[in-house]
């Protein structure tokens, strides 16, 4: 597992980049196995204790998505299913299913990349998280997006 040392950088932005940039690398490897090239990353403390990326095709399973891959692995790590101390990167906002997931998960934190208004859970509102979840967007959108956008134009040719 990975660690970030926030002694040398407290800065929380340029942690979530550093962390977003992993969940990128993640979303990578999906789009490299033709899945959608989503990504995910948990991190509990300064250390990855989860990751994932969509393995929907691979798995023959709809509820394969990068969060519920990284929450197991996490889960898993940590030896409980509760994730308060944790914070989950996503390249794409989460869709209903995983926000629901991560309510279950009672996560301390949510940072995404790009928005995803036809399918994410802010299209539906914020009351599928736990209250005390607290979620930012926007980092690193345009990477995700663009990751997004080479995978369903290379569909479509």
């Amino acid at each position: 597992m990975s660690f970030y040392d926030f002694s040398e950088t407290p800065d929380l932005e340029v942690a979530d980049v550093h962390f977003m940039k992993l969940a990128l690398q993640e979303a990578e490897h999906a789009f490299a196995a033709q899945e959608i090239p989503i990504g995910a990353i948990v991190v509990c403390k300064g250390r990855i204790v989860g990751r994932g990326y969509n393995l929907t095709e691979q798995l023959n399973d709809v509820t394969a998505h990068a969060e519920m891959q990284a929450f197991t692995a996490a889960s898993q790590t940590l030896g409980g299913k509760y994730l308060k101390d944790c914070t989950l990167y996503v390249t794409i906002e989460p869709c209903v299913m995983c926000a629901g997931a991560s309510y279950w998960t009672q996560i301390g934190r949510i940072v995404y990349g790009a928005s995803e208004p036809k399918r994410g859970f802010t299209s539906k509102g914020d009351t599928l998280l736990h209250p005390k979840t607290i979620v930012k967007g926007g980092v690193l959108d345009e990477e995700a997006a663009k990751l997004m956008r080479r995978f369903f134009a290379d569909k479509r040719d």
